[in-house]
């Protein structure tokens, strides 16, 4: 007879609560699913989350079981562009596409705020939200808001920085204590016009360009920022404070329950 493993969680110990990672559609030499580790990381060691990574495969991704499932989401960064046709422009798209993701991101995110539990974006993650909330995107590809250079190493990418207002009573401002911050930056669309009922929570310092908004629309946070925070590992500041909401934000999905 074989001895039993050891239980790996203490008892008494509360399981932690479970974040959907979404990820995206790339081709190496096969159809892969992929998200980037550095997105993974601080939920678990700033946040207290597990993460449960969600294949951007519309066909054959139940978003309404899934829903049931997690405690919360979070729309990453991503290499694609969120396609124009879903928020009202031509089927026409500079730079790549993913079209599964899209659909997957705008359907589960419903779902998942419809359901009261907490939704947040980085970067791309930003721009569908803003579209699923009846907002547009801009091509922000020959403003200041990314690197310039495309050929400029993957490394030297977050190296570009500029400074954010945050609005006196957001969110963002409780939480890292400041008024105005320096963040990383590195995209090449941006919001147009504002999805209804989203409150704008941090501007570009140089042109206005909205870069974070919240919301808490079915009782539970929605709240999405442009920059990186996860870039460095959230040591510290605003970028930590960001993964330290959604830790809480998690916690209060669970006792809902």
């Amino acid at each position: 007879m074989t001895t039993p493993a050891p239980c790996l969680r203490p008892a008494g110990t509360p399981p932690r609560p479970v974040i959907g990672v979404l990820c995206c559609n790339e081709m190496l030499d096969r159809p892969v699913q992929t998200v980037a580790s550095r997105f993974v990381e601080p939920l678990s060691r700033i946040a207290g989350a597990s993460a449960l990574l969600v294949p951007a495969l519309a066909d054959v991704l139940d978003t309404a079981a899934l829903t049931d499932r997690l405690d919360g989401l979070l729309l990453t960064g991503s290499r694609s562009h969120v396609a124009p046709w879903h928020y009202g422009g031509g089927r026409a798209q500079e730079g790549a596409g993913d079209e599964q993701r899209d659909l997957v991101a705008l359907t589960l995110a419903g779902r998942m705020i419809d359901a009261g539990r907490p939704v947040f974006g980085i970067c791309r993650g930003l721009h569908e939200l803003n579209v699923l909330f009846g907002g547009t995107l801009i091509d922000t590809e020959h403003g200041r808001h990314h690197h310039p250079d495309a050929e400029t190493a993957f490394a030297d990418l977050f190296e570009h920085r500029h400074d954010v207002a945050l609005a006196g009573d957001g969110v963002l401002a409780r939480l890292s204590g400041a008024r105005r911050i320096e963040v990383n930056s590195v995209h090449r669309q941006g919001i147009g016009w504002l999805g209804p009922g989203l409150d704008v929570e941090a501007v570009a310092v140089d042109d206005g360009l909205i870069e974070a908004f919240s919301a808490r629309p079915c009782g539970a946070d929605v709240l999405a920022v442009q920059w990186h925070p996860e870039w460095g590992g959230a040591t510290g500041g605003a970028d930590r404070a960001f993964f330290e909401r959604i830790g809480a934000a998690l916690h209060e999905a669970v006792l809902a329950r």
